[in-house]
């Protein structure tokens, strides 16, 4: 099983994963989508590691489609401030060897000033040891993430059910050090201790495990069929 998975260098939010059984471009399709699904995408830098279907894969998911009014299927565009970089990683005998870093798209200056931004470092160049670090956290604390087990998972759906609860108890419970604020002087505490969530604005506390489990969320509405009635349309349009 292969797990792809996406954060947020900024709050170190994890973004989502997908979970299949080969690592093709079906499953980075999959993963951009939900990278997408998260919010505006005008003014992201993704940085990949050396699979070509990454770029060419966020070249399609990140299109928008450009109007014209003129009839017929409308041309896809990409945003200017759209950036994508790759490190790719080269193996001798299993250890790196050396690393070639590669714009895709985007300006090299525009790349290393969201580098250094967004990881509060001058020196910051393009890498991938944010989620290389995430997937570690998640294969240390499930037994059926690692790569070498005796505790395999039988069915798809444990493994995926077991990332999804890691990831979100990583986002929600658990305090990440690089994340802390210093208090003002004269405060009972030195430092403030936030989740990804907080970084991200999703909460403005860390929640409990007990809270995060016993949380019920919103079931999603059902597709309506058939054509909507005539006063319903009109009351959408007055509205």
């Amino acid at each position: 099983m292969w797990l792809a998975s996406a954060i947020s260098v900024t709050s170190r939010l994890w973004l989502g994963g997908v979970l299949q059984t080969q690592r093709d471009r079906g499953l980075i399709r999959s993963l951009l989508e939900r990278v997408r699904a998260c919010g505006t995408f005008e003014t992201l830098l993704l940085c990949t590691d050396g699979l070509s279907s990454y770029p060419k894969q966020a070249l399609k998911v990140f299109s928008k489609p450009l109007r014209t009014g003129k009839p017929g299927r409308p041309r896809l565009f990409l945003p200017e401030s759209l950036m994508v970089a790759q490190a790719i990683k080269h193996y001798a005998r299993r250890r790196v060897s050396g690393v070639v870093r590669r714009v895709v798209r985007g300006a090299e200056e525009a790349v290393g000033v969201r580098l250094s931004s967004t990881q509060g470092s001058r020196d910051a160049v393009i890498n991938t040891a944010y989620i290389e670090r995430l997937q570690a956290t998640f294969r240390s604390r499930l037994a059926v993430l690692a790569r070498r087990s005796r505790a395999a998972a039988r069915q798809g759906r444990t493994l995926e059910a077991g990332m999804w609860l890691i990831g979100t108890v990583y986002n929600f419970c658990c305090e990440h050090r690089s994340l802390r604020l210093r208090c003002a002087s004269g405060a009972d505490r030195r430092w403030l201790e936030r989740t990804p969530a907080q970084a991200a604005g999703l909460t403005d506390h860390r929640w409990t495990l007990y809270e995060l489990l016993s949380f019920t969320a919103p079931p999603t509405p059902p597709k309506r069929r058939g054509r909507r009635p005539k006063w319903l349309s009109e009351a959408a349009h007055a509205a």
